[in-house]
């Protein structure tokens, strides 16, 4: 959600020699830090392993550093199963293993912890080797709902086998259901938000594949057409890699897009606008709260909206998982027709945390807490700004009009937190399909990286426990919407947008009343 950026400059009444000196040996001493990480990730191979003596230090350090800084450790589990978990995982490191395989470990337990913002990464020195040499991939890419497995394309591009939007019963004689349950291992969601696992497989299926299942040269799927049950092999992906640089340019490829270019396709993925002056309708499509000038974006789209007289107005979140909470806030205010918080709750169990030799950036989020938060009878340091301030709907370019918000599996985070503030208003119709983030709380705002000193695996550890509405049930569930609307393979055959057909149907309903 929110981060936070350190500041580093030459003290000012240093003398220009002195200055000069003290930047020259700052400059050496990065080059020289730079180099050496820089050796370290060169040198890195995959396949090598650990010893089990020091992952299983690694996993006794991660459990004491949760347990001294988590603030929803027991939240959804109980202390006796977290226990259970972490000596199931920990005892089955019997043997040195490589990183892959010990981040394995890692994830399953963490995802028993049933805290969406408490996620398992691989080392940097991992993830730049595989930036640069890409691995083998299971090759399918497909869609994923319940027990649903749908084709929606392949990464093989001669492969024309299966057509779009093609029901797939097995892979390696596993049916569906079998599949994704054991993908879901390695996937943390708040509480039991199994939706929100779902897509996230969606968007990368060939990944939680490898995660879950090994990989072979070959794979046996069965699948349906035309209400026949099917079978056949598909191929490995194995990425070509031009070692000679023989690979000669087409001819007539598309020329490459200059610096402003890239920078406006960047701005574009992460938000858009568009306006139906002749349906009357603006589509917003936001699928992130950080970054892309969302201010200035936020500020020109409502004055357009006022401009052009917009009578509705569309906001898809289904690819937002989250962001700065502050930005959330700041939608909400052009929409919200009352005043609002944050969260009824927010609290971190420590202050300064513990462990900060092993946790990335301590400095400035032990600061933060320290001017931010206040220490309250129940033993728990409180950040007031959250709970008590109070935001007041914006007057100018204010919209009062109807606004339908499209959420899925992947609403997360503050982007839940946005749906969560309107739902139940008069004007506003939220659809599509439950969300990952929670409907009663989440563990989040601050997210340093918990780094393991023998493996350097990441995990990511949120510092504070939001509860959004103290009123509601803790049971587990994302936000649901008001109109339900679930993918079919007939519509991802046909190219359809259910979601948003369902949204041209609620309006043309309306026009009729």
């Amino acid at each position: 959600m929110n981060g936070m950026r350190r500041n580093r400059r030459c003290h000012e009444k240093l003398q220009p020699v002195t200055n000069i000196f003290y930047c020259c040996c700052i400059a050496c001493v990065v080059l020289l830090f730079t180099g050496c990480a820089a050796s370290k990730r060169a040198a890195y191979k995959p396949s090598d392993k650990i010893a089990a003596a020091k992952l299983k230090e690694d996993f006794s350090l991660l459990k004491k550093i949760l347990e001294a800084n988590h603030p929803s450790l027991y939240w959804y589990t109980p202390k006796d199963s977290v226990d259970h978990y972490f000596n199931e995982a920990y005892e089955s490191i019997r043997d040195s293993m490589t990183e892959f395989r010990f981040r394995n470990k890692v994830a399953w337990f963490i995802s028993k912890l049933k805290c969406g913002h408490t996620s398992v990464r691989p080392s940097q020195a991992y993830s730049d080797y595989y930036t640069v040499h890409k691995p083998a991939r299971f090759p399918l890419l497909i869609k994923t709902w319940n027990d649903s497995l749908v084709y929606i394309g392949s990464l093989n591009r001669q492969d024309t086998l299966l057509d779009r939007g093609t029901v797939i019963t097995s892979i390696e004689n596993l049916p569906a259901k079998l599949l994704l349950d054991s993908m879901f291992h390695y996937i943390s969601t708040d509480g039991d938000g199994d939706n929100f696992k779902s897509q996230a497989i969606s968007f990368n299926f060939p990944l939680y594949y490898s995660f879950a299942f090994p990989l072979k040269d070959s794979f046996a799927i069965t699948y349906v057409d035309s209400g026949i049950q099917q079978s056949a092999y598909v191929k490995l992906n194995k990425p070509v890699i031009d070692t000679a640089g023989q690979k000669k340019p087409a001819k007539d490829a598309a020329p490459r897009p200059n610096r402003r270019q890239i920078k406006q396709m960047i701005l574009l993925s992460k938000r858009s606008m568009i306006f139906d002056t002749v349906s009357n309708l603006a589509y917003m499509r936001l699928n992130t709260f950080s970054g892309g000038r969302l201010r200035s974006f936020f500020r020109q789209s409502f004055k357009d909206l006022a401009a052009n007289n917009i009578q509705n107005l569309v906001i898809d979140l289904r690819e937002n998982s989250g962001g700065n909470i502050n930005l959330s806030m700041l939608l909400t205010r052009y929409l919200k027709q009352q005043p609002f918080h944050t969260a009824d709750t927010a609290i971190a169990v420590n202050r300064p945390f513990s462990y900060t030799k092993y946790i990335h950036p301590a400095l400035p989020y032990n600061i933060a807490m320290r001017f931010a938060t206040a220490k309250k009878t129940d033993g728990r340091y409180h950040f007031g700004q959250l709970e008590k301030h109070a935001y007041k709907p914006f007057t100018r370019h204010h919209y009062d009009h109807p606004v339908y918000i499209v959420q899925g599996g992947y609403t997360f985070s503050a982007a839940a937190m946005f749906v969560l503030q309107l739902k139940g208003q008069q004007n506003v119709t939220v659809l599509g399909e439950e969300t990952g983030g929670g409907n009663y709380g989440t563990s989040a705002v601050h997210l340093p990286d918990i780094v393991l000193p023998n493996s350097k695996v990441r995990v990511v550890l949120p510092l504070y426990r939001l509860v959004f509405d103290t009123t509601q049930t803790k049971n587990g569930k994302g936000i649901q919407p008001d109109v339900y609307v679930p993918p079919s393979s007939e519509d991802i055959k046909n190219g359809v947008d259910p979601k948003l057909k369902k949204v041209k149907e609620l309006i043309e309903e309306r026009r009729k009343q």
